[in-house]
C-alpha cells in the first residue's frame, strides 16, 4: 500500500466520534503510514464531497480536496442520502462485492463505508455485520425465533433491520417505530419496494407511537437505533416501567452510558451500549480498505480508553 494514506469519517456532527482513535491504533499496530481525520460535512455539501468536487476542512481546520479522500466512513445524518447519491453515479453490481455486503446495502438502503480505488467507487454497510457480532459477543443474545423492537429507522435502524432480516438469523418478528414521521414514511416506502418484500412483510411491522408499550411487552429484545441518549439532556427512548424481565436491551449509542442502559442494569436485565457495534463495523471497514486482518484487540483497547476519557 502507498504511504501517507488519508482515511476519515464524514457526518454532521462528528466531533464526538471515537473512530479516529480506533483506526489510528490499527494503523500503528500494522505499521501503516496513514491518518484518520474527522470531517463535518453539512447536508448541502454531501453530494459535492462524495463526487470529489469540493474543498473541505477537518475538525481541526486543515483543508483537503474531497477527491483525495479515498477511504472513509459515513455517520449521522448521511447514511441513507449517501447511498442514493452513489448508487445513482456508481451502480454496484452483485458480482463486485460479496453477496452479504450487496444484500446489506440493498436491503438497508444505507451505507457507512466507502472505498475508491482504480477508478472504482464501492460502498458497503458494515453496521449490519457489526451489530450482529456485538449482539452475540456483548449481549449473548440469539435472535433466532425472537421478537425484536427497533426504535429508530434512520441509517442505523435500517442496518439493524437488514442484519436481523438476513435469512440465517431466523428472526420471528421485527417491530419498528421512530419519533420522526418522515423517517417512518421513508423506511416504509423503501422496504415495501424491495424485491425481498414478499419475504419481509410478514415479519416487519411498523407501529404507531401509542402502541409502543404493547409491542415492547411482546419483544425479547429492545434496540435503540436512534441518536437518543447521545446527549446527557436527552429524554430516554422509552420509560423505565415499559421494560420487563424477559427483555434484553441494546443501545447503539456508544459515547456515554445512556439512561436506557442504566434502566436495564437497575432492573437486572441484560443491557449494553453500542461500543461493540462501533468496534466490529470499524474492523470490517478496516479490512475492506486495507485487505489486512484488523487488529481487534488494539482497536478495542483504544475505544475503551476513549470511553474512559468521557467519565
Amino acid at each position: 500500500m502507498p504511504s501517507s494514506l488519508l482515511f476519515g469519517l464524514i457526518g454532521y456532527p462528528v466531533k464526538h466520534s471515537f473512530s479516529a482513535a480506533m483506526h489510528t491504533a490499527a494503523f500503528k499496530k500494522l505499521n501503516i503510514n496513514a491518518e484518520y481525520r474527522l470531517f463535518e460535512v453539512p447536508p448541502k455539501d454531501l453530494e459535492g464531497f462524495l463526487l470529489g468536487k469540493i474543498k473541505t476542512n477537518d475538525v481541526k481546520g486543515k483543508e483537503f480536496l474531497s477527491s483525495g479522500i479515498s477511504f472513509f466512513n459515513i455517520t449521522i445524518p448521511h447514511k441513507i442520502r449517501a447511498k442514493e447519491i452513489l448508487e445513482k453515479n456508481f451502480p454496484v453490481q452483485e458480482t463486485q462485492i460479496t453477496l452479504k455486503d450487496f444484500y446489506y446495502v440493498k436491503l438497508s438502503g444505507a451505507i457507512n463505508t466507502i472505498k475508491k480505488t482504480c477508478g472504482e467507487t464501492k460502498y458497503y454497510n458494515t453496521d449490519a455485520w457489526g451489530f450482529l457480532k456485538s449482539l452475540e459477543e456483548d449481549l449473548k443474545f440469539d435472535p433466532k425465533g425472537k421478537e425484536i423492537f427497533v426504535n429508530g429507522c434512520g441509517g442505523a435502524g435500517r442496518a439493524v433491520i437488514a442484519a436481523l432480516s438476513w435469512s440465517n438469523v431466523g428472526i420471528k418478528k421485527i417491530y419498528v417505530n421512530d419519533i420522526n414521521e418522515q423517517a417512518i414514511d421513508s423506511a416504509k416506502k423503501h422496504f415495501s419496494h424491495l424485491p425481498q418484500w414478499s419475504e419481509l412483510k410478514d415479519r416487519l411491522q411498523f407501529i404507531s407511537k401509542d402502541r409502543i408499550q404493547d409491542f415492547i411487552n411482546k419483544a425479547q429484545l429492545f434496540v435503540n437505533a436512534s441518536p437518543i441518549g447521545m446527549k446527557e439532556v436527552d429524554i430516554p427512548a422509552v420509560k423505565k416501567d415499559w421494560l420487563h424481565r424477559d427483555l434484553s436491551i441494546y443501545d447503539v449509542v456508544y459515547n456515554r452510558v445512556t439512561e436506557l442502559v442504566k434502566f436495564g442494569k437497575e432492573l437486572g436485565i441484560p443491557a449494553t451500549g453500542g461500543l461493540g457495534m462501533l468496534l466490529y463495523q470499524g474492523a470490517a471497514a478496516f479490512e475492506i480498505w486495507t485487505e489486512k486482518p484488523a487488529p481487534i484487540e488494539e482497536m478495542r483497547y483504544a475505544l475503551k480508553e476513549e470511553m474512559n476519557k468521557c467519565h
